[in-house]
């Protein structure tokens, strides 16, 4: 359904670096790096996009001044993978946000992590197969 979605990042290298480690577990790398030349009130703003291989689906856009913080979840394939997703994301400049764990609340396999980013979003890798 969606075809692509892009947050935005105040520090752009430390977000990069974020997102470049966090989904590197998931299967997920980045496809697109460039500066965005059409913004005439930020010439240099840069732009990166992430996804599986030739398909950049979610897009770090560089800003100046922060916006209100998202909520968006990554699909893993396992439950493995949500915790090196965890894992990645508190090496990489995360704040822990919900550690690894089944989220009953939600159904009955639902397995997920939370992290914020470094722009303060809630980052989360879910698996909703049983283990």
């Amino acid at each position: 359904m969606i075809d692509h979605l892009s947050t935005y990042a105040k520090d752009y290298a430390a977000t990069k670096k974020f997102y470049r480690d966090s989904l590197a577990v998931l299967g997920y790398h980045m496809q697109e790096e460039y500066v965005a030349g059409w913004n005439k009130d930020f010439p240099n703003q840069r732009v990166c996009a992430f996804g599986p291989e030739k398909t950049p689906i979610f897009w770090i856009i560089e800003v100046k001044e922060s916006y209100t913080p998202r909520h968006i979840a990554f699909s893993a394939a396992n439950r493995d993978a949500v915790d090196s997703f965890h894992k990645a994301a508190m090496k990489s400049g995360g704040r822990d946000n919900g550690k690894p764990g089944l989220r009953n609340e939600y159904h009955e396999h639902y397995y997920g992590a939370f992290a914020l980013d470094p722009d303060g979003n809630n980052i989360e890798a879910v698996c909703h197969l049983p283990e």
